[in-house]
């Protein structure tokens, strides 16, 4: 009797194991990585919003926070793992422009969009006794890390309306907001699509702060414009004229190894915007993957992609890396 269930014990186990490889392969994933923002930003929430749509389809996206987008850009095109990434256009034009640069020449050359998003709004948020672009002016005004688009974005804006401010802090959102509110900083400048969670939730009435419209000829020259609704966030009460950039879905796909899986993501959002408009961020009610992006090329297997090629969170480091991009802009502006 010993002996029979000892040959029972072991059929079932061979079984068992047989079945393993087959049960494997159904549940196996495709697996991808997107680079995004900090945790409490816009392009952070988007990510996550591709992820649980493409987690319905079996593949599993990796979200992972960072500065912004002068590390997005790069790290898309040098960081394993990090196949996608949110990337401002502003900053997209810069590592085209500037053709002197080998290293951004090659960024330029590697890196392909997928779809153009959402507009990311500028933020100036300032002292009640700021009322326009131009009193920054010798003032202490936040623009961002090094890595950020906010940098480079404030950087530009400051160019081109030739606006000086006495001080230019290179801090993240959070350590800028809380110089902001302690009297160190006269304003901040983060670029980011409404409504950004970290000013919804962290600025109240009584920190006597407000959003400053960016109205100048020269800005709307170069910038879109664009309006942050009254109530956006609790605080606000009335309508904001500001400007804007684009927030690009970029991909480098080393020698095409996740081809088909980036032309499937794409695919799964093109086909279900109104599931992302109603269960993801508000900006995806405004997204339109139709627009151009001037100056790139799209991504060869988002255009050529058919459903039957396809084949069987922690916060960054404050230790900045090397990254050309942000050498690049740095030596433009420098002095």
């Amino acid at each position: 009797m010993d002996k029979r269930v000892t040959v029972m014990v072991w059929l079932m186990v061979m079984v068992l194991i047989g079945s393993l490889p087959v049960r494997a392969a159904e549940e196996e994933q495709d697996f991808l990585g997107i680079i995004t923002g900090d945790v409490k930003s816009t392009a952070h929430q988007i990510g996550m919003d591709i992820k649980a749509l493409v987690k319905l389809n079996n593949i599993h996206l990796a979200v992972f926070n960072s500065n912004g987008s002068v590390e997005n850009i790069y790290a898309v095109y040098q960081r394993p793992g990090n196949h996608l990434g949110l990337v401002q256009s502003d900053v997209l034009a810069f590592v085209a422009k500037v053709k002197s640069d080998p290293r951004l020449k090659l960024i330029a050359d590697k890196i392909k969009w997928i779809f153009p998003l959402y507009n990311q709004e500028i933020h100036l948020l300032a002292k009640e006794e700021i009322h326009r672009f131009s009193d920054l002016d010798g003032k202490r005004v936040a623009i961002g890390n090094e890595e950020s688009g906010s940098y480079l974005t404030s950087r530009l804006l400051f160019e081109i309306s030739g606006v000086r401010p006495r001080e230019m802090a290179a801090s993240g959102n959070s350590q800028a907001l809380e110089a902001l509110k302690a009297g160190s900083l006269d304003a901040m400048i983060t670029v980011d699509g409404f409504p950004v969670e970290r000013l919804a939730l962290e600025v109240s009435v009584s920190d006597d702060l407000h959003l400053v419209p960016i109205t100048g000829d020269k800005i709307r020259a170069f910038y879109p414009t664009s309006r942050i609704p009254a109530g956006t966030y609790p605080w606000q009460v009335a309508d904001v004229d500001t400007v804007s950039v684009k927030a690009v879905l970029v991909a480098y796909d080393f020698r095409n190894h996740h081809c088909n899986t980036i032309g499937n993501v794409a695919r799964l959002i093109s086909e279900n915007l109104d599931w992302l408009r109603f269960n993801g961020h508000p900006k995806w009610n405004s997204v339109d993957l139709d627009e151009p992006v001037n100056g790139w090329e799209q991504y060869t297997c988002v255009k050529n992609y058919t459903p039957a090629a396809i084949e069987a969170e922690t916060e960054s480091s404050p230790v900045r890396k090397p990254n050309p991009v942000a050498d690049a802009i740095e030596a433009v502006f420098r002095p």
